[in-house]
């Protein structure tokens, strides 16, 4: 007997990315057909391999190579990349939807999304939330968490390895979802679109919290002592550097932080979006931080003590980044009259009710 999953086949872009594995594999554990999109074949997309995805290379800027990715699926999760011309890839998707006559788009946004913010990554992703909801005859349904929690957890290794646990955003405040919440929030509207199209869903964590909350609760998991200090800016760009982080995202998340800090992240959080959609309450953040913990990188290991200790005695000597030089070598537009988020009327206006 012959078994046929008549589960529609959905596409997945930035497919070895943070939300988009997490999409991947639960989507399968659904028993969902999934084809994934990645740049090259590689141990990660290899991963996705083995736990039943299609895995497919196809450039996000060709129009052709994501068309003919597409042929088959009836479904899409959009990940912007995040590169200065990401809208570009956006208008390459669309004009590739339109062509498959795509039923249905969830696309991963931004709580921040706004026409006039001084990032030109979140102005893009406001355009991008017009295209998507401009196709005619698709369902679109609109993703946009804010401030996620691994942007805090990615330091937990200098937590665990040195004691140390750098804090850009000071005291302000944040309810912030796993990669896995926004995932299950994400595959909850993937399995039924139509009754989602048209709305937009910000999943957060159930708490808000400061950095400095955050760092109490990584002391009691670690179960050893932890200083938390506030980071100057100097000194995180100079870190991100040596870890590889380009400068359009160092640029990006010095705007990031400063609308952390004027309360944009706490301004309608917590909410219910996770429990709603899913069925099932978000993640706390004591069992997040155990997931990071039990990271390799995170491991109590010599290498990584060793590792850890000379990237961290490197950081001043490395250079950082001329942020504004930078939009000026590659003439990345610069906005006349930026504002942040939390003194735009037209951003409340648009937020308040979600």
């Amino acid at each position: 007997m012959i078994l046929v999953n008549h589960r529609p086949k959905i596409l997945v872009t930035g497919a070895t990315g943070k939300t988009g594995r997490a999409v991947v594999a639960q989507l399968l554990e659904k028993g969902f057909p999934v084809r994934a999109i990645v740049r090259s074949h590689d141990a990660r997309s290899q991963r996705l391999d083995r736990l039943g995805a299609e895995t497919v290379v196809a450039d996000m800027y060709d129009v052709d190579q994501m068309a003919a990715a597409m042929q088959g699926t009836v479904r899409a999760y959009y990940c912007p990349p995040m590169q200065p011309l990401m809208i570009q890839s956006a208008a390459v998707f669309v004009t590739a939807a339109k062509a498959v006559k795509l039923e249905a788009i969830v696309g991963l946004s931004q709580w921040t999304a706004s026409a006039n913010h001084p990032s030109l990554h979140t102005r893009q992703l406001w355009l991008v939330e017009q295209m998507l909801a401009a196709i005619p005859g698709i369902a679109y349904v609109n993703l946009n968490p804010g401030y996620f929690v691994d942007n805090y957890l990615r330091l937990i290794d200098f937590a665990s390895l040195l004691g140390l646990f750098p804090i850009l955003t000071g005291h302000s405040r944040n309810a912030p979802p796993s990669n896995e919440d926004i995932a299950r929030v994400a595959v909850a509207l993937l399995m039924n679109p139509d009754r989602y199209a048209g709305k937009r869903f910000r999943p957060t964590g159930s708490k808000l919290m400061s950095a400095y909350d955050m760092a109490g609760i990584i002391r009691k998991v670690l179960g050893s002592p932890v200083f938390a200090f506030d980071l100057p800016w100097w000194m995180f760009e100079r870190a991100a550097r040596l870890q590889g982080v380009s400068a359009f995202e160092v640029g990006s998340l010095r705007y990031y932080v400063e609308d952390h800090k004027q309360g944009a992240f706490e301004f309608g959080a917590p909410n219910h979006v996770v429990e709603e959609v899913t069925g099932k309450p978000p993640e706390d953040f004591e069992t997040i931080v155990r997931r990071y913990a039990s990271m390799p990188f995170a491991r109590k290991t010599f290498a990584n003590r060793l590792r850890a200790f000379i990237q961290f005695n490197l950081v001043p000597f490395t250079p950082g980044y001329n942020l504004n030089g930078f939009e000026r070598q590659h003439f990345l537009p610069v906005q006349s009259d930026p504002q942040f988020v939390i003194s735009s009327d037209r951003w409340q206006s648009e937020h308040s009710l979600q």
